[in-house]
């Protein structure tokens, strides 16, 4: 696994990527690769980070796995593919985008326009085998994306954070809320959104308005 991330990304994790467990988590999904089919293809693993360069980031979407079917997964979370048909909870962050924003429920479920304009969308773990929804956690990935979530805190002023399920919302404890806001939902997996857990929650048109409210440019959702 080569760690190919933007450069303005080194400054704030080269000691990260000196430690123990970051040169273990390399091996492991270095021989992973090698011998299983794994999702997202090595040149996107790190593409979260290429598109949303670390001075551009305005919002923060928190993720758990990358998505494990067969040409699913781009690297961003919650995102495919071009031309991939639109998991469960992405189908229901478009239901919520139209009710929201009346934004028409789009063709591609590639969210690559959002990172672009600097929404950085992590998934705490980066990598998957095929067909095994979990099987690279507790293997350091977590240890990483907690350190960039807090180093976003430390070093950035007035990112949004979406934390949407349980999982995710773990994760508030380690960002300044002096500093940061968080808006929190239920998951949009069905599970979650069909329970009256994720739908209404308005996270797109509210965190717009967080933005313009500090003088910074909205997200064209």
């Amino acid at each position: 696994m080569e760690v190919n991330i933007h450069e303005s990304w080194k400054p704030y994790l080269q000691n990260e990527f000196k430690k123990d467990y970051f040169k273990l988590l390399v091996e492991f999904v270095k021989d992973e690769y090698k011998n299983n089919t794994c999702y997202p293809p090595a040149s996107e693993i790190f593409k979260a980070f290429n598109m949303c360069p670390f001075q551009e980031i305005k919002v923060v979407i928190i993720g758990q796995d990358p998505y494990h079917g067969f040409g699913q997964a781009n690297g961003l979370c919650f995102s495919v593919h071009d031309g991939i048909a639109h998991p469960p909870s992405l189908k229901n962050i478009f239901k919520e985008l139209e009710s929201d924003i009346f934004k028409p429920y789009p063709v591609s479920g590639n969210l690559e326009e959002w990172a672009k304009q600097g929404v950085l969308l992590l998934n705490a773990t980066l990598t998957v085998r095929a067909h095994e929804a979990g099987s690279h956690q507790n293997k350091g990935w977590e240890l990483f994306t907690d350190s960039i979530i807090k180093t976003i805190s430390d070093k950035q002023n007035d990112v949004v954070f979406l934390l949407w399920g349980g999982f995710a919302k773990k994760k508030s404890k380690l960002i300044d809320t002096k500093k940061h806001t968080i808006l929190m939902s239920g998951h949009p997996s069905p599970l979650s959104a069909n329970r009256g857990y994720w739908f209404g929650n308005k996270h797109f048109s509210k965190t717009n308005l967080v933005l313009k409210n500090k003088g910074l440019s909205p997200i064209k959702w």
